[in-house]
């Protein structure tokens, strides 16, 4: 089996995007392969969902949190109080990493570091997307609005010399 990292944007998505990550996906699972990704909002989020949808034990999911789960919830209420996602946004992505790590603890990978709140969040998920790399044989990368956290998960990809296929979108913020 192999494992296929899955990045893309947690702040811009489309119709398009959703259904780009939901039959690349498939695909992945439906093969016999394993997803690899960070989840985050959006592509990762859509990626987990349909994954558990044909993956039931999660035995083909492995998820890099760049933190604790139990400091991921809470930096993802904060950010839902101060608007910057929505309280649904919130709850769904805490409840679907909560479902994995229940179904396989395996399948979730928490990164209990110490110095989490001493980090910039652009170094946190920067790490993060070292550690989505490292585990994967190959990256698909749903690059939108030229997303510079994408952008860094490519450039990881292409140091390690794992195959890289890129997929390009512009939203309408992005244009």
């Amino acid at each position: 089996m192999k494992w296929i990292a899955i990045s893309g944007s947690w702040r811009e998505t489309s119709p398009k995007v959703q259904i780009d990550v939901k039959r690349i996906v498939s695909e992945i699972i439906k093969g016999g392969d394993g997803i690899v990704s960070g989840g985050a909002l959006n592509v990762d989020c859509i990626a987990t969902d349909t994954a558990l949808k044909l993956n039931p034990k999660a035995d083909k999911i492995k998820i890099f949190l760049p933190t604790t789960l139990k400091k991921y919830t809470k930096h993802y209420r904060k950010h839902a109080k101060w608007g910057n996602i929505t309280g649904k946004q919130a709850e769904d992505l805490i409840a679907q990493l909560e479902k994995l790590k229940k179904i396989s603890p395996k399948a979730l990978v928490e990164n209990p570091d110490e110095n989490f709140t001493e980090k910039t969040k652009m170094d946190m998920y920067f790490d993060r997307n070292q550690k989505v790399i490292e585990a994967a044989d190959k990256l698909i990368a749903f690059h939108v609005n030229e997303s510079g956290g994408v952008a860094d998960t490519i450039k990881k990809a292409r140091q390690k010399g794992i195959p890289v296929k890129i997929l390009k979108y512009k939203t309408e913020r992005g244009s």
